[in-house]
């Protein structure tokens, strides 16, 4: 079919919360443990299960038309390719993660002057090493093939490693020292397909539907009626996107009133409208919110 975007799906620990967002934008996803092409109730799709740290490579070579992948590998690869969208999810936390340099909480380390000659570990060796050139450190980077976090102080004077919350650099009695780089997943994509006007309107219109759901993610819909003698001091408390919508109810001296509010900010609102005069307040999910 002309014009199917070749998709690359992040396998790993961005696989579930991905079908979880393309399901939230509308579309359905089947991956079976045996299979690396999954099923898609798009025809103008076709999905290829592929680990995050490739799927950059695989773009810039044509092979995928789009994916999603972290920025970090974008960088660690040098991938020619367009970061067409900035898309924070991920398995903890919907903030970007950071790639930090750590050492064990008494070592005497602490500045990055402190490892001068000395070794460190880390998964993203491309870019630790050009990390320590601009900062006139000469140090030796190894590749670590996982476990990073307990590397030190017997394997390494020092690790760089991913953490979202620092939960595990805690429990490994690890203490940062720098920050390395920050990353979150982007949607990324070939150049020359790009150009082809029917995939790029395709991996807009794609782009849009999750940007629309990554934003449901944290808002609510609320609806109220509200008397027309309230609204005023009603409306005064609604953190609007835009202007809420304001319909007649069948008595003419009450309106129902709608909007959208981030989720944190219900549990206080809703009682404030509650007081002003709002009555029969129902907050519900969205799926997607497009501005």
């Amino acid at each position: 079919m002309n014009g199917v975007i070749k998709f690359g799906i992040p396998k790993g620990s961005l696989e579930q919360g991905t079908v979880d967002l393309f399901a939230r934008a509308g579309y359905r996803i089947s991956i079976s443990p045996r299979n690396y092409y999954p099923s898609v109730d798009d025809p103008g799709l076709k999905l290829m299960l592929i680990h995050s740290k490739e799927v950059s490579r695989y773009v810039e070579d044509g092979i995928l038309d789009a994916g999603l992948c972290g920025h970090d590998w974008v960088v660690e690869n040098k991938s020619d390719v367009l970061e067409l969208a900035e898309l924070n999810y991920s398995k903890s936390t919907d903030s970007a993660a950071r790639w930090v340099l750590c050492v064990p909480e008494d070592s005497p380390v602490r500045t990055v002057k402190d490892l001068q000659g000395k070794r460190v570990s880390t998964e993203l060796v491309g870019v630790t090493r050009r990390w320590f050139e601009s900062k006139k450190v000469k140090a030796s980077v190894d590749f670590s093939w996982g476990a990073t976090e307990v590397k030190c102080p017997d394997l390494a004077d020092a690790i760089v490693d991913i953490t979202e919350t620092g939960s595990s650099l805690r429990a490994n009695k690890l203490r940062i020292v720098d920050t390395v780089l920050e990353s979150s997943t982007r949607l990324v994509v070939n150049k020359q397909a790009y150009k082809d006007r029917v995939k790029r309107a395709r991996i807009e219109d794609l782009l849009i539907l999750l940007q629309g759901a990554l934003l449901a993610k944290r808002m609510v819909g609320l609806m109220m009626n509200v008397e027309r003698k309230h609204l005023k001091k009603v409306l005064a408390l609604l953190p609007s996107m835009k202007n809420p919508s304001i319909s007649p109810l069948a008595n003419g001296d009450w309106v129902d009133v709608v909007t959208v509010i981030e989720e944190r900010q219900a549990r206080e609102l809703i009682p404030a409208l509650k007081r002003a005069g709002a009555q029969g307040l129902v907050e519900y999910p969205l799926n997607k919110v497009i501005y």
